[in-house]
């Protein structure tokens, strides 16, 4: 079931795939959670959630924010399929601080608004603090 004790990861966003290179195991967040990842895992198809996906390879970790979508496990290939995601060093704090704002000062009137504005503060939130973790 698994290649050789690696993991096939492929991170596809609407514009093009970031990642496609083995790693012997990763780590990202579910909507409910997160989640390990490690050769000969049982199928798995979940939901995003948003925060840090990190991958440990022959060349060593590398770091992405991701922003929801969707994960399948199959064999020894992981799909990560989300509307934007970024490498962890390019990460601008002052922006991810203004989206915190932003997202806070918001008056919703409707439930979807109430919604919208707890996900866009969480999302800010983590893409700070993320922007801020040392490395």
């Amino acid at each position: 079931m698994s290649n050789g004790g690696q993991l096939q990861l492929v991170i596809v966003t609407p514009e093009t795939t970031l990642v496609d290179e083995p790693v012997e195991s990763l780590r990202f967040p579910l909507y409910d959670g997160q989640i390990g990842v490690f050769p000969g895992r049982a199928p798995l198809v979940g939901r995003l959630g948003y925060g840090e996906l990190k991958a440990t390879g022959s060349s060593g970790t590398i770091s992405y924010f991701v922003d929801g979508g969707f994960v399948q496990v199959k064999g020894s290939v992981v799909s990560i399929l989300t509307g934007r995601s970024v490498p962890t060093d390019q990460i601008d704090a002052g922006q991810a601080e203004e989206q915190l704002a932003e997202a806070s000062s918001r008056v919703p009137t409707i439930e979807a608004d109430f919604d919208a504005k707890s996900r866009d503060q969480e999302r800010a939130r983590r893409l700070l603090a993320l922007a801020r973790k040392p490395r």
